[in-house]
C-alpha cells in the first residue's frame, strides 16, 4: 500500500482531443463543413453572418472544442442519413457553427443570440449540446458513439441517488419494529412533543441519513468520449442500459474535465416521424422538417398559433399554453419562443408573465415600465423591460447591476437545479444589492428585480432553449395544419400527450375521420389509417395479449383475411377469455354477426375446451350450424364494452350516454356573444388542472368538451371547487358566469354537477328510447 498513489490534475481537459487525426485537420473539417452549411442556411449571407462563423471558428479553435463540435455533427449526420429525427436544444442553440452544421435549427443572428453563452473564454464550465432524438431511436444512436469511439473510451454518466427523509422514517421505524401505522403517524407529525422515546430517535436518525448516497445510478442523457481509456480515471458499473456507466456523476466529470454529450430521448419527435412517414405512405409526399422557414410564414400555422388550436402539438398543446397563445395572439416565432419561456412556473410564479401578456396589449403599460427604470427596460426592450430568459438575468446582473460577465454567469448556473445545493445562487446576493445602491436605484425596484432573478431559480430557460421547443413546436404544427389524420395517428401511436387517448380520436373525428374500433381483418397492432378511416391498433385493447395480437398479425400477412368466426379459431391458437375480448369489442363485425351470436357460436364450438386447437387439414370441415332465434342486444352494450376494454366510447356520445339531458342547448361557439352573462351548458371532462391560490387554498382549471366537440375551458375557485367538487369523469352541468381576457374565453364557475349515465341493470333500459350509434 506504501508505495501506491494516486494523482488527479483537475479541470485540463480529458475528452477525446481530435476527431481526425490532428488538431489542424479537424479546424481544417469544421471550417468546411460550415462553408458547406451557409449554403443551406443562407441563399445570400450578409457580412454580419459571415463575420459571426469567422469569430465563433476562432473561439472554437482557441478552447479546443473542434473535436467537440465535429463528434456532434458526425452524430446527427448519421441519425438523419438512418432516417433519424432530432432537435438539438439547450445553449448550443446560441451557436452559428451550431445552426451551420446542423445541430441545431435555431438561427442565432435572427433571435440576437450570443455565443457567449454557450462558450467564452472566462466561463468556468465546459459547454454541451442537449440533442434530442425519438424514443425509439435513442439507443441505436447511444451504441453508434460507443462502437464508433470504443467501447473502453466511451462510458455513461453516472449519477447517485440520495436516500430521502421520509422514506428513511419508514425505513427506520421498520428497523425499530414499528407497524404501518405508527410509521405513517411519524411521517405526518408536526409536533414531536408527541412522541415517545423511540419516535423521537426515528427522527433523528433519518434527519442524520437524509440526502446520503444510497446507491448509484444512470445519468438521463448524459455520455463522455475519453481521450485515455476510461479506467485511467473510473471503474465502470455495467446497468441493464447495457452501456458502461463511470462511478461518478455530471458534476465530477465537470471537475475533472470532461464535456459530456447529451443524448436524449423524446416521443414528440417520435410522433414527427411516424406522421411524416405515414405522409409518405397515404399521400406519396415528401416532407423536408428541417425547413423551418417555410413553416415559420406559413399562414395556417400562424392561424392555428394565434387561435390556439395546438391538441396534440409538442409544448404548446395544454389548456394555459392554449390560453397564453391567444392572449398573446402568437402568430409568429420570435412571440412562441417568448411564450415557451414564460410558460415556465419561474416567471409565472413571480407574475411576471400577466406582466408580458399586459404589456404586450397596453401601450401605456410598456411606455410607464419604461420611464420608472430605463436603464432597465432598454436592456430588455424585446420582452418588453420583463425577464423572460436566462440571458436576461445575465443582462440585468452585468449591465444593470454591475457584476463582472463570470459572476453574472455564477447567477445562471445558480438557476439550474443541478448546481443548487453548491449555493452558487447566494454567492453573489450581497454584491448585487450593494452595486445597485452605488449606482442609487430605487430600493424597492432593485428588491423587486432581485425577487424576479431569485423565482427564476430551476425553472428558467435560456432563449436557445425556448427557440428550441419553438422549432419543435412549428415541425408539430405544420404537420397538424396539413395533415391532421396523420399526425393525431402517430400521436396515438406514440402514447398520447398532453391529454388521454381519446381525446386524440375525438380531435381527428373533428378533422373529419371516421373512426373504426379494432377488427381483426383491418387493424395492425398500432393504430392506422385508410383514406380517412382511422382504424385502431389491437394493442389499445385492455387485457389482450401480445401473443395473441402477434399471431393474428402473423398469419393474416401469410394466409389471408378471415373469414368469419370459425374460419378464426381454425387458424388461431386463443384461450375462450380472450376471444370473448375481441368479440365484445366488434372485432368480428364483418361477418355480420351480433356479439350474442358470436359469443354462442364460441361457446358451442369449444364446448368444454377452454382453448381452440388448430389443426391443418386437407379438407376444411364445417361444423353443424345453427339458426338462433333473434337475441337482443341494446347499444348501449357496445358503449360500456368499448369503456371497458379500450378506454373510452368511440361508437356513441358521451353525451347520449346520460340517463337525462339538460334542457340547455348552449355551445361553447355561444359563449362569445355572451361574455359576463350567466349560463348554463354541459360539457363532457377532459382535463383539470390544480392549483394552489392565494392562502394555500386549492383551486382549479377546468377543460370540457361541448356538444359539437369544442373546447369550454372552466375556472373554480376554492370555495366553489369546495362547494362543487369534481366528481371523475363524465358529463356535467356547468353553472357560471363568462368571462373574457384578451381574446380568451372561459366560465367563472358557480355551480358543477356531474350529470347520471344510463344504467343497464335498470329494468327500465329496454323501454328507453332507442339510442343510434354516432356523435
Amino acid at each position: 500500500m506504501d508505495t501506491c498513489s494516486i494523482h488527479f490534475v483537475f479541470k485540463s481537459s480529458k475528452n477525446k482531443q481530435t476527431y481526425t487525426d490532428s488538431h489542424k485537420k479537424d479546424f481544417e473539417l469544421l471550417v468546411s463543413e460550415s462553408k458547406k452549411g451557409l449554403k443551406y442556411r443562407y441563399k445570400e449571407p450578409t457580412q454580419e453572418v459571415i463575420e459571426r462563423m469567422e469569430k465563433e471558428l476562432k473561439v472554437i479553435k482557441q478552447l479546443n472544442f473542434c473535436a467537440y463540435f465535429l463528434i456532434n455533427w458526425d452524430m446527427v449526420q448519421h441519425a438523419r442519413s438512418q432516417g433519424s429525427y432530432y432537435v438539438g436544444r439547450g445553449s448550443g442553440a446560441n451557436s452559428m457553427i451550431a445552426y451551420l452544421l446542423r445541430i441545431t435549427d435555431v438561427d442565432p443572428i435572427e433571435l440576437d443570440l450570443y455565443f457567449e453563452r454557450f462558450i467564452n473564454p472566462s466561463r468556468n464550465s465546459p459547454p454541451d449540446f442537449d440533442i434530442d432524438f425519438a424514443s425509439r431511436d435513442r439507443n441505436n444512436i447511444t451504441k453508434y458513439l460507443f462502437d464508433k469511439y470504443g467501447w473502453d473510451h466511451a462510458a455513461l454518466v453516472g449519477t447517485y441517488i440520495t436516500f430521502q427523509y421520509r422514506s428513511m422514517i419508514r425505513e427506520i421505524g421498520k428497523v425499530f419494529g414499528l407497524p404501518s401505522q405508527e410509521i405513517e403517524k411519524l411521517q405526518k407529525t408536526k409536533d414531536v412533543k408527541e412522541l415517545d422515546e423511540i419516535g423521537l430517535l426515528v427522527l433523528k436518525y433519518s434527519k442524520l441519513i437524509h440526502v446520503f448516497p444510497s446507491h448509484l445510478s444512470v445519468h438521463s442523457s448524459g455520455i463522455i468520449i475519453s481521450e485515455e481509456p476510461i479506467s485511467t480515471y473510473t471503474a465502470t458499473i455495467m446497468p441493464p442500459k447495457g452501456f458502461p456507466t463511470i462511478h461518478f456523476s455530471m458534476l465530477e466529470a465537470e471537475d475533472i474535465g470532461f464535456a459530456k454529450f447529451d443524448v436524449l430521448g423524446q416521443r414528440g419527435l417520435s410522433k414527427i416521424e411516424d406522421a411524416i412517414k405515414i405522409v409518405e405512405n397515404n399521400a406519396g409526399k415528401k416532407i423536408d422538417i428541417h425547413d423551418l422557414e417555410r413553416f415559420k410564414k406559413d399562414k395556417k400555422v400562424q392561424d392555428l398559433l394565434k387561435k390556439g388550436k395546438t391538441i396534440g402539438c409538442f409544448y404548446v398543446e395544454s389548456p394555459a399554453m392554449r390560453m397564453l397563445l391567444t392572449k398573446l395572439e402568437a402568430d409568429d416565432y420570435l412571440r412562441l419562443v417568448a411564450a415557451s419561456s414564460i410558460i415556465r412556473p419561474g416567471v409565472a410564479k413571480s407574475g411576471m408573465m400577466r406582466e408580458y401578456i399586459l404589456r404586450y396589449r397596453q401601450p401605456q403599460r410598456r411606455e410607464a415600465a419604461r420611464k420608472e427604470m430605463p436603464q432597465l427596460y432598454d436592456l430588455l426592450k424585446e420582452t418588453y423591460g420583463v425577464m423572460v430568459y436566462q440571458e436576461d438575468v445575465i443582462k440585468v446582473a452585468h449591465y444593470f447591476a454591475g457584476l463582472s460577465l463570470a459572476e453574472a454567469d455564477v447567477l445562471r448556473r445558480g438557476m439550474s437545479w443541478k448546481f443548487k445545493q453548491r449555493n452558487e445562487f447566494g454567492k453573489v446576493k450581497d454584491k448585487f444589492f450593494y452595486n445597485c445602491k452605488q449606482r442609487e436605484y430605487p430600493y424597492h425596484i432593485v428588491k423587486r428585480v432581485w425577487e424576479q432573478i431569485e423565482s427564476f431559480a430551476n425553472y428558467a430557460f435560456s432563449k436557445g432553449h425556448s427557440a428550441s421547443y419553438a422549432v419543435e413546436s412549428y415541425q408539430a404544427l405544420f404537420l397538424k395544419a396539413y395533415y391532421p389524420l396523420e399526425y393525431l395517428v402517430a400521436t396515438l401511436n406514440n402514447g398520447g400527450g398532453f391529454y388521454r387517448k381519446e381525446l386524440y380520436v375525438h380531435e381527428a373525428r373533428m378533422h373529419g375521420a371516421k373512426i373504426e374500433v379494432p377488427c381483426i381483418n383491418h387493424s395492425d397492432s398500432i393504430t392506422s389509417l385508410h383514406g380517412h378511416i382511422i382504424y385502431l391498433g389491437l394493442s389499445l385493447i385492455h387485457q389482450l395479449e401480445t401473443t395473441v395480437v402477434k399471431s393474428i398479425l402473423l398469419d393474416r400477412y401469410e394466409n389471408g383475411l378471415f373469414q368469419d368466426l370459425r374460419d378464426f379459431m381454425k387458424r388461431i391458437n386463443i384461450s375462450l377469455e380472450q376471444l370473448t375480448i375481441l368479440i365484445r369489442i366488434d372485432a368480428f363485425r364483418f361477418t355480420g354477426k351480433n356479439k350474442k351470436e358470436l359469443l354462442w357460436d364460441a361457446h358451442f364450438i369449444l364446448k368444454k375446451d377452454k382453448k381452440t386447437k388448430p389443426l391443418q387439414t386437407l379438407f376444411n370441415e364445417k361444423p353443424k350450424e345453427f339458426k338462433l332465434p333473434e337475441l337482443y342486444s341494446d347499444p348501449l352494450e357496445t358503449a360500456y364494452d368499448e369503456l371497458e376494454l379500450i378506454g373510452f366510447s368511440s361508437s356513441i356520445s358521451p353525451f347520449k350516454l346520460l340517463s337525462e339531458m339538460p334542457e340547455t342547448q348552449l355551445v361553447s361557439k355561444d359563449l362569445v356573444h355572451m361574455i359576463n352573462k350567466q349560463v348554463e351548458i354541459v360539457g363532457y371532462l377532459v382535463h383539470i388542472k390544480r392549483t394552489l391560490a392565494s392562502g394555500d387554498k386549492t383551486m382549479s382549471f377546468g377543460v370540457f368538451v361541448d356538444l359539437e366537440g369544442d373546447w369550454i375551458d372552466t375556472v373554480h375557485f376554492p370555495y366553489i371547487l369546495k362547494k362543487y367538487p369534481f366528481r371523475g369523469p363524465g358529463c356535467y352541468s356547468i353553472k357560471g358566469k363568462v368571462v373574457e381576457e384578451f381574446g380568451f374565453v372561459s366560465i367563472e364557475v358557480s355551480e358543477l354537477n356531474r350529470l347520471a349515465n344510463i344504467n343497464l341493470e335498470e329494468p327500465s333500459t329496454r323501454l328507453r328510447k332507442k339510442i343510434t350509434p354516432g356523435n
